[in-house]
């Protein structure tokens, strides 16, 4: 882990906040050549969303044992990161725009680089917790018709990431989101998309992992037993 600043409430309340550029929800439907079920595919919200601990009002997941869940409640993603796949990607950019890589929270102003394991962020009247990266599945390359896709993602870090709820609230396109709690500020959520895409992590990482306020419960476990393994 790198050093990072450590901070006070009064500078949490003046850090430099994000903007909900545009909110998405989807419905159960046939995906890709085959018709997989999936909600991969979501539209646009006009107006106020109530958010609750499962997510957002009316999104759906077809297959609860990988996507949605109390950890995988809502799903954001940055707006920066569509510009550069569509650079990378030409050939899909048109499909490169917010709700392009299925979240539900479109982003302006912050990537993972921003944040830290844990991060608490306030938008409208809900209170939303970072706490993992998403990994990316065939779901991806389906929508894309390109099964390069998701290793792509694996390789960029271009993951977004997944909140937990921890207050239920409204929120709506155009809110203000803003920091108000870092109980991690010395382990940076692009270290963690690292570590899950590449498992590779030292001894400290792992420790701190296993007891880690704010990280879900899959990967403190995952740490746990990797610590377990070495001894």
């Amino acid at each position: 882990m790198g050093a990072r600043q450590t901070y006070t409430n009064n500078q949490l309340e003046t850090m430099t906040a994000a903007t909900l550029l545009s909110i998405q929800t989807g419905q159960i439907a046939p995906l890709g050549p085959g018709g997989v079920p999936s909600g991969f595919v979501k539209s646009e919200v006009a107006g106020a969303i109530d958010v609750t601990s499962l997510g957002l009002a009316g999104d759906e997941q077809a297959d609860l044992t990988v996507h949605g869940g109390p950890e995988k409640a809502v799903y954001a993603y940055p707006v920066a990161h569509h510009r550069a796949w569509a650079l990378d990607f030409p050939q899909h950019a048109d499909l490169f725009v917010p709700g392009g890589a299925g979240e539900n929270l479109t982003v302006d102003g912050w990537t993972e680089a921003d944040l830290c394991v844990g991060d608490v962020h306030a938008i409208g009247s809900a209170r939303l917790q970072v706490c993992q990266p998403r990994q990316p599945c065939f779901k991806f390359a389906l929508h894309f018709d390109d099964n390069r896709l998701p290793k792509a993602m694996v390789r960029n870090g271009r993951a977004g990431w997944y909140y937990r709820v921890i207050e239920e609230g409204t929120i709506r396109a155009s809110d203000v989101i803003a920091l108000v709690d870092r109980p991690n500020p010395d382990f940076g959520f692009d270290r963690l998309v690292e570590i899950v895409n590449f498992h590779r992590a030292s001894d400290v990482e792992l420790r701190a992992m296993a007891t880690m306020a704010g990280l879900a419960s899959r990967l403190r476990e995952a740490a746990r037993n990797r610590l377990q393994a070495l001894t």
